[in-house]
């Protein structure tokens, strides 16, 4: 019992540390989850119209979910210091979690475990539970258990932790008249009653009946604006995308000529692409060409063929990319990158629909609808004399400006969570999103690659991210996050916002900069101070630094040889020891 409750106080030092409480921006973290501080008054008025609304037994299902999801979400981080510390340890995080938050004061009673084998059996003391008191002074006395959102909880934070479906009961509880709450804990195949207690866990028909009238609902919205529908690959609903497709949609009903405006990366070929599968020639060829890739003295032959010994190294004819996309659709990128030859020759293309291979006199009928697309301004490289006027004419009939992704605030959300089911799939690794603050830095970066930016670094973020968690925002970004720098407060050992920290770190700075300590010294003293204050334990103070176990082992091996290599030229210094 003495062990349970020092790893209890433990923890609940560890959860305190990663509080932080900004008041620039007006958010709580838990480590990289975003918190809410809510009357517990407000709360209770809420709980009370579930009830008179929808029943007590609906209400109680209802409830029991809401705090089988929160369970769930609060065993990742448990999860995430499973690797430092015991199982014990580790699954603590939840009760402590439950006190922090104001929830209920959790004592362990006992506390059995073993997630290699699965075994548990866990009994635990709640004093001063907000749901048991709060519907004792709206109902009175119940004749069962009433915390429900709180036995929810426990249940998923421990299903979720041990990997299997753990059940709890409340054996004593304060809204039956109780001076406190008891819970007991073990694997639902151990209750005789289990069915009856998991029946909570399921959505009720009211659900059921709400989720079909919204599919129902969904399905008419979807018939009624079919021709407005996205391809499978094009997402986005902010109001600059949503004009590019609709000009889009209203091009690929024709044959037009469309030039694509947008910078590297918004998604130029996406968007020929999507135009060529609405439009006729959609069972046709999709050829696509960057213009700036290929070698300026290819360029002619790479578009409109070759015939064998035009040039030396050309042993065979070859078809250009216009042949090749003959009854479809031509994809040239980087237009602006075309030389002034091949410029005067793919306007008589345009213009006549022929093509004459390079080495060859001979005209080709070609019906191609081209689609040409710059991150460069065309008009600017007319006035410069880089760019064919009669060309840049020919090309722009029909213009359409991609916005970047900094304009696409919107979207940035929907991409990312695209690309985050792409990228788990292709490596075979399940993951639960991105942490609240990781959302946060994707929302306010700049984003100068566009989307193609924001796939690599999702990309990067599924790989980086342990399995079955959470990308975070040091998952994604190697440089510091964007935003400005924002203070954040955390709690002192007694639970107070702690506002005088900040000056202390100021003080600290000064003391390196003006020379009175090494950075090197500073990092020693971390260490050390936090070694003495865990008591020697590795684990509790690696926590209390913010790294891994092996992290700070690695430091405190250098501290030590550091020490000794400063040791021996004193020890030099004695003189010669008598034989």
């Amino acid at each position: 019992m003495a062990k349970l409750h020092t790893i209890a106080r433990a923890a609940t030092d560890d959860l305190r540390s990663r509080v932080h409480f900004c008041a620039q921006t007006g958010q709580i973290w838990l480590h990289e989850h975003r918190m809410l501080l809510v009357h517990a008054e407000a709360q209770g008025l809420l709980r009370k119209e579930l009830i008179d609304t929808l029943g007590m037994e609906r209400a109680r299902g209802l409830l029991t979910r809401m705090g089988y999801a929160s369970g769930l979400r609060d065993a990742e981080l448990a999860r995430s210091h499973s690797q430092d510390c015991s199982d014990v340890e580790a699954f603590m995080t939840g009760p402590r979690l439950h006190t922090l938050e104001g929830i209920v004061q959790v004592t362990p009673v006992r506390l059995e475990l073993d997630r290699v084998s699965g075994r548990f059996f866990g009994e635990f003391l709640w004093e001063n539970s907000w749901e048991g008191q709060w519907h004792r002074r709206y109902y009175g006395i119940h004749h069962e258990p009433v915390c429900w959102t709180q036995i929810g909880y426990a249940c998923g934070y421990t299903s979720a932790f041990m990997g299997r479906q753990i059940l709890y009961k409340e054996v004593e509880c304060a809204g039956m008249g109780h001076p406190n709450c008891r819970i007991v804990g073990r694997p639902a195949e151990e209750w005789d009653d289990a069915a009856e207690q998991l029946r909570f866990f399921t959505p009720q028909p009211i659900a059921d009946q709400l989720i079909e009238l919204q599919t129902q609902v969904v399905q008419l919205r979807a018939s009624i604006g079919q021709s407005a529908r996205l391809p499978a690959d094009m997402i986005g609903n902010s109001p600059g995308f949503r004009r590019a497709f609709d000009l889009l949609r209203q091009a690929a009903t024709s044959q037009i000529t469309v030039l694509l405006l947008g910078e590297t990366g918004v998604g130029k070929e996406l968007f020929a692409r999507a135009l060529h599968a609405m439009g006729a020639r959609r069972d046709q060829p999709f050829v696509a060409v960057n213009c700036g890739a290929i070698p300026a003295e290819l360029v002619e032959s790479e578009l409109f063929g070759v015939e064998r010994g035009a040039y030396t190294g050309a042993q065979v004819s070859r078809a250009g990319r216009f042949e090749r996309a003959h009854g479809g659709t031509l994809f040239l990128d980087e237009i602006g990158e075309l030389p002034l030859p091949a410029q005067a020759k793919l306007l008589r293309v345009l213009q006549e629909g022929e093509v004459e291979r390079v080495g060859d006199q001979r005209t080709r009928r070609v019906d191609v609808r081209v689609v040409a697309a710059t991150n460069a301004e065309l008009h600017e490289r007319v006035k410069d004399g880089r760019f064919r006027s009669d060309l840049y004419y020919r090309l722009n009939p029909f213009q359409i400006r991609i916005p970047p992704l900094r304009e696409r605030k919107e979207d940035i959300s929907l991409l990312a969570k695209r690309f985050l089911e792409k990228y788990s799939a292709i490596n075979g690794k399940s993951l639960r999103g991105f942490t609240d603050k990781a959302k946060r830095a994707l929302l306010t970066y700049a984003w100068p690659g566009n989307i193609r930016e924001l796939q690599n670094m999702v990309e990067r973020g599924v790989i980086l991210a342990p399995g079955g968690g959470r990308i975070e925002v040091d998952h994604l970004f190697t440089w510091p996050a964007p935003g400005a720098p924002v203070e954040e407060l955390g709690l002192d050992a007694e639970g107070r916002i702690d506002i005088a920290r900040w000056d202390a770190g100021r003080e600290l700075c000064e003391t390196v900069f003006n020379g009175v300590m090494t950075l090197a010294q500073v990092e020693a003293l971390l260490i050390e101070t936090a070694v003495d204050k865990a008591r020697g334990n590795l684990s509790a103070a690696s926590r209390l630094l913010g790294m891994t176990r092996p992290q700070l082992a690695y430091r405190l091996k250098h501290l030590h040889d550091d020490s000794a290599a400063a040791v021996e030229p004193g020890a030099t210094a004695r003189g010669p020891q008598t034989p």
